[in-house]
């Protein structure tokens, strides 16, 4: 095994060139193989869950949604506010950011960086969730490939380009996650479920997130710093895909459905979550969950 994992990496350091130092050493980095098998793990259990739930009752998890959705929300706020302060610290250049710039502030950005790579890891529990709760509509193509694909390209960055002109989605999707677990924990209260009126615009607020993550990083291609090339060019790749597929699914849950007020359930789905406490015993049809 050790020599397959030297073989994999080796080859991928060959096609990518040199990686980061910085970061040599750090939880789960040096081996790109643990996080492939953390992905095939989670693909296996959206493949298999739903087929092993399917004559078993559907357990309710309560007892651990509501902590879950708070270390969620207090991780991603930590995330933000070191992000923000790390590019306070470093005066990164909105516009270009390059990763050997930013003094001790690039430090600062790489070790809240890798919490936000693991954080991807921990997110795999949205999905394990649904499948306990049997909530098998929420998990679509699109929750499935946003989550499975994030951690992946986490692990390039962080071993290539952890710091820099990577850190502008990262802090937007932290202030996301803000008001989306925090959404999912106060949902959990049933008397505060009427004065929830946000869940809306999470997913607009991710729609922006991606319009400006994907202009943030072009202009890195026109004003070039010496940020890698290859990796804006995926950036924007990958971010087209988001918006196309965040869009597809803001038009089919909120506009073609706008109308119908069955559709619009008290604490139901944000951008196809479903992972706050819910009578989903007492509701069948509900709004997918997005990532």
């Amino acid at each position: 095994m050790e020599t397959f994992s030297h073989r994999v990496n080796s080859y991928i350091d060959s096609w990518m060139g040199p990686r980061d130092l910085r970061v040599r050493g750090w939880f789960l980095l040096d081996d790109y193989i643990p996080t492939f098998i953390f992905t095939v793990m989670y693909l296996l259990i959206v493949w298999m869950g739903p087929k092993y739930m399917k004559n078993r009752q559907a357990y309710s998890c309560r007892a651990l949604l509501v902590p879950y959705n708070l270390c969620l929300t207090l991780l991603s706020l930590y995330m933000f506010y070191e992000l923000v302060m790390s590019v306070y610290q470093g005066g990164y250049n909105f516009f270009c950011q390059n990763t050997h710039s930013g003094g001790d502030a690039d430090n600062r950005m790489m070790n809240v960086l890798w919490w936000y790579y693991f954080s991807k890891l921990i997110e795999f529990m949205d999905t394990f969730f649904f499948i306990l709760r049997k909530n098998n509509h929420q998990i679509t193509f699109l929750h499935v490939y946003h989550h499975a694909t994030m951690l992946n390209i986490w692990w390039f960055v962080m071993n290539w380009v952890p710091c820099g002109h990577s850190y502008f989605g990262a802090t937007f999707n932290s202030f996301i996650h803000v008001l989306m677990y925090s959404y999912y924990g106060l949902s959990a209260v049933p008397a505060l479920r009427p004065y929830l009126w946000w869940k809306k615009y999470i997913t607009q607020g991710q729609l922006v997130q991606f319009v400006l993550t994907m202009f943030q990083t072009s202009c890195a291609v026109v004003w070039p710093c010496g940020f890698p090339m290859g990796w804006l060019y995926f950036q924007i790749s990958y971010m087209v895909t988001l918006i196309l597929l965040f869009s597809n699914f803001y038009i089919q849950t909120y506009k073609k459905r706008s109308g119908s007020r069955k559709s619009d359930y008290p604490n139901g789905s944000v951008n196809g979550h479903t992972n706050g406490v819910m009578s989903s015993e007492k509701i069948k049809h509900r709004k997918a969950r997005a990532d």
